[in-house]
Order: structure tokens, then sequence, then C-alpha cells
């Protein structure tokens, strides 16, 4: 099931990226005093009580032709049309302004749940100037104080109750999903078509023909699966059509919607910065991922020449290290029969859950190999371990005190546990906690 998305609108300066900040728990957004800092969308995932939604901050909407300003409503204008609920946002020590009542009728024309945020409200005092934005249109003003965190409680039950029932699946629980994400013209729709052997995407030498998230079925080996190709991710200051600038959040709904993420790169072309950002969304997600380098027949494709390309995939993608590498060509379907099993093995091992006793021998085994480290004379101490959840697989350390734990001998732990048990093609994540 996809989580909601809720976009935070409104014009510069009303505290839009400090509510943000406040929502998902970090400073993500730069705040300054200065309008117009948050220039691009920023996504993050927040939770309100037991219920998970992806939010999205965005550059003021502001009135004028300056090419930033025009820039930064129509980003703005994406996140609207993106949106399930949108938190419109004011200040309530300017009162309503010019701005505030142009943010409305644009949001007027959404035709989207809209829960009215007076911000800057930071003593009860204050409260009595909530009223006049009544006239907006948007019904009860929730007064807030993203500085000191006041009202948000209220805000959130209200956005939360708009959410919309998103579970549509109507799949089998066995069926394995899996997404391509990857730069523009890298080959995702090629190797669609070379995964189903017929022609059901278009496919174009022009970068970003796939404008949108497509699912189809496909069984292989008595196994289900639904394939889901995404429109390329560009860099954010290269979204210009107006058609484009969806594809960002739509590959990161297709990816939050995956077992499996296949992670293209371009062997022609080589590694490039951008393809370590698009990967780091399917691995800050939690999915099996599985590195797929395309266009293998465009280069010297002997065995030296796969592991040197090997050795620079692992250098520049230290974070994906359990990830599987398959080598291919969706054009002339060479070696395009090691890909599925790959996608099978990564999305089993993505659901993978360990016996209690089998991890703990693993545990104390490692503890034993490697003595606990110790911090101001104080040496951390692990009673035992259990796994408490799949998708990625997640595991509970309990400890005497879990500040001694260092993160690289978290890091250790992980280790043994994957030489134990594998692992491959999944993230695992450990947490440290205090017995009782």
């Amino acid at each position: 099931m996809r989580k909601s998305i809720v976009a935070v609108v409104g014009r510069p300066n009303v505290g839009k990226s400090t509510i943000f900040n406040r929502l998902v728990g970090e400073r993500i957004s730069i705040v300054e005093d200065t309008p117009g800092v948050t220039r691009d969308r920023i996504y993050s995932q927040a939770e309100w009580l037991t219920t998970e939604f992806n939010l999205i901050d965005t550059g003021g909407i502001e009135l004028g032709d300056e090419p930033l300003l025009v820039k930064m409503r129509e980003q703005a204008d994406v996140a609207i049309q993106e949106a399930d609920v949108i938190i419109f946002m004011v200040n309530g020590r300017e009162g309503i302004t010019a701005a505030d009542e142009e943010v409305a009728k644009i949001l007027y024309k959404s035709n989207k749940p809209v829960v009215l945020a007076v911000n800057k409200v930071d003593n009860p005092e204050m409260r009595e100037a909530i009223y006049e934005f009544y006239s907006l249109g948007f019904g009860e003003p929730f007064p807030i104080s993203g500085t000191h965190g006041l009202g948000l409680g209220d805000l959130l039950d209200q956005v939360v109750s708009y959410f919309p029932t998103l579970d549509t699946d109507v799949h089998d629980e066995d069926t394995i999903y899996f997404s391509l994400i990857g730069r523009p013209n890298v080959g995702k729709s090629s190797l669609v078509n070379a995964i189903l052997h017929e022609e059901r995407v278009i496919v174009s030498e022009i970068a970003g023909t796939t404008r949108d998230a497509v699912d189809t079925p496909f069984t292989k080996d008595d196994q289900d699966y639904v394939i889901i190709d995404t429109a390329g991710m560009r860099k954010r200051g290269k979204i210009y059509e107006a058609t484009e600038r969806y594809s960002v959040l739509r590959a990161l709904k297709a990816i939050e919607r995956s077992d499996v993420v296949l992670t293209l790169i371009d062997a022609e072309t080589g590694i490039i910065e951008q393809d370590k950002k698009i990967a780091g969304y399917a691995h800050q997600a939690g999915k099996a991922v599985v590195i797929v380098v395309n266009k293998w027949d465009t280069v010297n494709s002997d065995e030296k020449a796969m592991k040197d390309f090997e050795q620079k995939v692992r250098v520049h993608f230290p974070f994906l290290d359990y990830a599987p590498i398959v080598f291919l060509s969706a054009l002339t379907k060479k070696r395009i029969h090691t890909l599925i099993p790959q996608i099978k093995l990564a999305s089993e091992n993505h659901a993978l859950r360990v016996e209690t006793n089998v991890l703990n021998d693993v545990i104390m085994d490692a503890v034993a190999m490697n003595p606990t480290p110790t911090m101001n004379g104080k040496r951390l101490k692990v009673l035992y371990a259990t796994q408490v959840a799949v998708q990625p697989p997640t595991f509970v350390v309990f400890v005497n005190d879990p500040e001694l734990m260092h993160f690289t001998y978290e890091r250790f732990l992980e280790n043994r546990i994957r030489d134990a048990f594998g692992f491959e093609g999944t993230p695992i994540k450990i947490y440290a906690r205090r017995r009782g």
C-alpha cells in the first residue's frame, strides 16, 4: 500500500521549511529568513501516530514573471498536483496578504483537500488573530508555531483524516513487484521489452520518452511478477518540460511500491554522480536492490573488463555493497537470463526471517570473536538479539547501554549476520536497545 502524499505550500517566508523539519524529525530543508531559499521540492517521510506519509516541502508560490519565481511556482504546482492533501501555510503575524489570496486561488483549482495552517502563533494572546483567515475559504484555520512545535497535533489529525484508502493492489501477496530506475536514456524501456519478449513499452532514442509509471504483470517459472517502468530521473535543475516535472516523484512512488528495485547504469557512458543519487532513493527506502549494468554489448565485455567495472561500481556505490551486479544488454538480450533469478533471490532475502535462537548463536559467536568496545571506562554488553521485521530485515540488539554501541561495531555485527544468513540483495537494519 503506497503512502499518502502531503504538500506544504504557501508564499515565501511563512515557515514552511521549519514545519517540514519538525514533521520529518530532521533538519533537511535549509531554514533562513531570506524569502525563496527553498527553490525545489524536497521529499521525505513523516509519521503521525501510526500513519506514515510522504511530505513535500516546496519553494514559496510568489507572483511575478522573474525566471526564479516562475520556476518556484511551477515546482509548487507539481507538488499540488501530486499531493493527496495540501497544507496551506500563512503567517499569523502579518495577516492575509495579496500573495496569500493568489495562493488560495491556485489551491481552489486543485480540488484537493486543503488544511489551513496559521504559523507563528507563538502565544495564546495571538489566537484571536487567526479568525481573519476564515475569509480564505478553507474552513477552520489551525494556529501553530513551527519554532516551538505548538498546535501540530491538531493540524496533523485533520490532515490524516483526509487520507484516501490507497490499498488497491489486486495481485496475489506472493507476487514480486520490481521497478526500474535510472537516469534518462539508460535503457529502462528496452529492458522491460527484453524481459517481456514483446513490445509492451514504447522505446525511443529521445531521453525521457516514458513519462509515467506503468505496471505490467507477467509469470516466469511459476512465479508471478509485476514490473513497474518509470520515467527517467533528471537532475533537479534540469526538469524543464511540464510533462517531465512529475518524473522524480512518480519514480519515488514506484520505488515505494516495489519489493525489488533495479538500478540501471549505462556501461557506455559510465557512472556519473546522478547515478549515485538515484540509487540512494532505493537504498533509503529500504528496498532490495539489484544493480544492472546495461548496454554491455557496446564495450569491451570480456571477463577482465567485467571485473574492472564491478570494482568501479563498488567504489562508487559503497552503500549498496549488498546488491548483486548483473551485466547485460537489453538490446541484444545478451545475459538477460541472469536477471530474473537475481530479482527473485533479492526478494526472498528481503522477506527472510531468522529464528531467534540461531540468530543469537551467531551474535554471541561474533562477540566472542571480537569483544565489545569500551567507552569512558564502560564496556558494551550484548545481551541478546531478535528480528522484529522483514522487508527489510530488521534486528534489535538488546544491550546494557545503547550509547556504547559504536557504528563500527554495529557494522561488524551486520557483516556477521550477512556471513551467516546471506541477505544478498537486501539492506538490513540493526537497532541497539536497552533491555526492559
